[in-house]
């Protein structure tokens, strides 16, 4: 089948980066990300590659330290947990929301989908960034599972657009992660419209070597 997703204008390579849509996927490695504009707020991410990409494709450096190292073979990102970031709050039902209990939720759905939920609970740890830590150890580098990935687009100094991946939030139309193996399927179908959020800043007119969803060069990505 033709499909023109993973293309780029400029050389027709297939990107090394993944984005958004129905992906298989596995789980490099876990980390908690605090948000830049609030201490008290963290991102749980997904460093995660897709299956090995055949033909003319050069993945990322595993270590950009080693330019002659090995590479990815499949297309990596960073997929984060949530579309928003986890923080402890009071609502004004005055329903209180435990940043920590969150997270940890997160990796009770993560842990179910890769069948490791025994090895979850014998983790125990005095801080949500140990416990994350530990998580890594466990979860990190996975088997291949199905995914629908979201994001949310942003412009960068150069004028191109690209995405900050997440995944959607389990709801009544399904799950954001499943395993390859599953009989019934509740894997959300990725639909453009709900699961891509626009972006409101303009992309530059001064744009000219067009090349969508431009990365950084390779070498560059750090997963």
């Amino acid at each position: 089948m033709f499909n023109t997703k993973d293309l780029t204008v400029g050389n027709g390579k297939t990107k090394p980066v993944i984005t958004a849509g129905n992906q298989v996927i596995k789980i490099n490695s876990i980390s908690l990300d605090q948000t830049p504009y609030d201490k008290d707020s963290y991102h749980v991410t997904l460093h995660v590659e897709s299956m090995p990409v055949e033909g003319d494709f050069e993945g990322f450096l595993v270590d950009v330290n080693k330019p002659n190292g090995l590479r990815y073979q499949g297309q990596v990102g960073r997929v984060k947990m949530s579309a928003y970031a986890y923080k402890s709050v009071t609502l004004e039902n005055g329903r209180e929301i435990d940043k920590d209990t969150e997270i940890m939720k997160a990796m009770v759905f993560l842990s179910e989908v890769l069948g490791k939920r025994t090895e979850l609970d014998n983790i125990s740890a005095n801080t949500i960034e140990s416990f994350i830590t530990s998580c890594n150890s466990v979860l990190g580098n996975s088997k291949f599972i199905n995914s629908c990935i979201g994001g949310r687009e942003w412009v960068n100094n150069e004028g191109y657009t690209n995405l900050d991946l997440f995944l959607p939030r389990i709801s009544k139309d399904g799950v954001p992660l499943e395993a390859l193996e599953v009989e019934k399927s509740r894997l959300i179908t990725f639909n453009k419209t709900e699961h891509v959020k626009p972006t409101t800043k303009k992309v530059s007119e001064n744009v000219t070597n067009f090349e969508p969803g431009n990365v950084t060069k390779t070498g560059d990505f750090e997963l």
